[in-house]
């Protein structure tokens, strides 16, 4: 059974940056793809990342300020995130799949919990 457990959430102010966490286990990096989705107030989900085997894709809104990455020994994706705005508001969920390069979170099998990130203006 997969289990993803986030963390590093918080509040910070606009321009801050944050580095979230999600542990992973029960799936193999090399065959899953991970994904960042997150969940703003009153919006529905929306795409943030994505990464597998080597392949990562953005949201055209984090683009160039949000990196995507894993470590393999720690079965561990990160979002690092730099330069943040009162936008990036939201529940941040990390999840895993395979139905690969899908930006849809319908293709994901598998769900954390959600780390709350609050940016203030």
């Amino acid at each position: 059974q997969v289990q993803l457990v986030e963390s590093g959430g918080g509040l910070v102010q606009a321009g801050d940056s944050l580095r979230l966490s999600c542990a992973a286990s029960g799936v193999t990096f090399g065959v899953a793809s991970l994904g960042w989705f997150r969940l703003p107030p009153g919006k529905e989900r929306e795409f943030v990342a994505r990464w597998y085997s080597g392949s990562v894709y953005y949201a055209d809104s984090v683009r160039g300020r949000f990196t995507i990455s894993r470590d393999n020994a720690k079965n561990t994706v990160y979002l690092q995130m730099n330069s943040l705005k009162p936008e990036d508001t939201a529940v941040y969920y990390c999840a895993a799949g395979f139905r690969h390069f899908s930006s849809d979170p319908r293709d994901f099998d598998s769900w954390g919990q959600g780390t709350q990130v609050t940016v203030s203006s």
